[in-house]
């Protein structure tokens, strides 16, 4: 530090009764660090619980992200086109493989009919008709044992049989140009940027050299509190802005509203709202973003954190290329300005599945089409 800053802090920690309160603080820490070295006593550091938990979830990010690189590794697939989905265990499996596995038991049921069949819970029958098809077909479950509590699932597309798949891949695609879809459970607040952040960073074996992924397109798909509509509504953002903060993340997202129109939802674009917690009730606070310059359509509790984490590692990091697609919709769970109900206010029932398996499927057929 400089003179005039060391001074300034001299002045400001200075008191009528202990005029030298600074050159004291330096003192004390010099005899502690002393009588530490020598004496061999030890300093007891106590962390906050947020800082614990940030710092828990980093530990458990790195586990969780070697682990998924590990098998990639095993099934040479790290150099492969790799599309990461973060969203719920059921829309992706199903969007790819419910149709061709259920056909006997709906032979004339249109997709949305075999969904909605699918999330009730007495259809468990169903579920592992649809389950078994999509191991056959290239599926690798991944179960958390990292304490992250982030389930995953691969889908190599280069093992789908004949028939076996809802969309399909171009006849010319080159081997090595086959997709590889890896889809992760929610992740919660924080745990977004720890989780994706570890996951984009290069696969480093026994410290070897890094091994740097094929990332062709992240897309993040969930449900949000909207501010001008109902349940079930979507919502495409084109900027994230922080609770609490000034940071605002713009984003160039791939989807759009052109993308979704047509299917009798009302769609909604704009900047959203990343709250701290599930307890954003204020409506004052709710009003300002939405009618202010902001002009906010809705909030979310992970857009910023997926954000801060993909743009750390093109922009900055470069571990993964500059052009990596995203992609980022939501959809209505409650509208907290006519509500008063928080993210956490409970489920959509089948309200949430037409909006739920609308994005999937538009995030499915742009990979299967995607040109890198």
């Amino acid at each position: 530090r400089s003179f005039d800053e060391v001074l300034e802090i001299y002045n400001k920690l200075k008191s009528k009764a202990r005029p030298h309160r600074f050159l004291s603080i330096i003192y004390w820490l010099g005899k502690l660090a002393i009588e530490e070295e020598t004496g061999g006593e030890k300093r007891i550091i106590t962390f906050s619980m947020l800082l614990r938990e940030r710092l828990g979830h980093h530990i458990h990010g790195d586990r969780w992200a070697n682990t998924i690189k590990e098998v990639l590794a095993k099934k040479n697939l790290l150099h492969r086109p790799l599309h990461i989905i973060s969203a719920n265990m059921h829309s992706v499996v199903n969007s790819l493989f419910a149709r061709k596995a259920l056909t006997k038991e709906f032979p004339n049921n249109g997709s949305l009919d075999i969904y909605k069949a699918l999330s009730q819970e007495k259809n468990n029958d169903l579920r592992d008709k649809v389950l078994q098809l999509a191991m056959k077909n290239g599926m690798i479950s991944i179960d958390d044992t990292s304490g992250t509590n982030i389930d995953v699932q691969l889908f190599d597309l280069a093992n789908l049989g004949r028939d076996a798949c809802c969309y399909d891949l171009p006849e010319d695609l080159p081997n090595g140009k086959i997709p590889v879809i890896l889809v992760m459970d929610y992740a919660f607040g924080e745990q977004a940027f720890e989780t994706i952040d570890e996951l984009l960073k290069p696969y480093r074996p026994n410290d070897e050299e890094p091994v740097f992924m094929n990332i062709a397109s992240i897309s993040i798909m969930g449900k949000a509190g909207i501010l001008e509509g109902g349940k079930g509504d979507l919502m495409i953002p084109t900027a994230h802005i922080f609770e609490g903060t000034a940071d605002n993340y713009p984003i160039d997202n791939a989807f759009s509203r052109a993308d979704f129109e047509d299917n009798g939802l009302q769609i909604l674009e704009g900047p959203m709202v990343t709250v701290l917690g599930t307890s954003l009730q204020n409506k004052d606070i709710l009003h300002f973003f939405k009618e202010s310059t902001w002009q906010a359509i809705g909030l979310e509790m992970e857009g910023v954190h997926y954000q801060k984490a993909i743009q750390a590692a093109s922009k900055i990091r470069k571990s993964i290329g500059e052009d990596v697609v995203t992609r980022y919709a939501y959809y209505a769970s409650d509208n907290p300005l006519e509500s008063g109900s928080t993210l956490a206010s409970g489920g959509l029932g089948t309200t949430g599945v037409k909006p739920t398996y609308l994005i999937t499927d538009i995030i499915l057929k742009q990979i299967f089409n995607f040109k890198p």
